[in-house]
């Protein structure tokens, strides 16, 4: 993902876990260090994570923008 895109709850995305792609939805953008999805993370207002939620396990994870691929609509 280009720095600097901006995605939000409900967007649709994907990402690499295992040599696969998971799609899924953005639950929320996390701009603070706490505890998320059962890890410790690291965001701040400048590098922000977003926790998703696949939509093949329901599992949540969190990611760095620069791991997601937004979907376009209708993709």
């Amino acid at each position: 993902m280009a720095k600097g895109k901006k995605l939000k709850k409900g967007d649709s995305v994907s990402w690499s876990s295992h040599g696969q792609t998971v799609p899924g939805k953005v639950k929320k953008k996390i701009t603070e260090r706490g505890e998320v999805a059962g890890r410790t993370v690291k965001a701040s207002e400048e590098n922000p994570q977003y926790e998703v939620e696949s939509e093949k396990s329901g599992r949540t994870a969190v990611h760095k923008p620069q791991s997601l691929r937004k979907k376009k609509k209708g993709s």
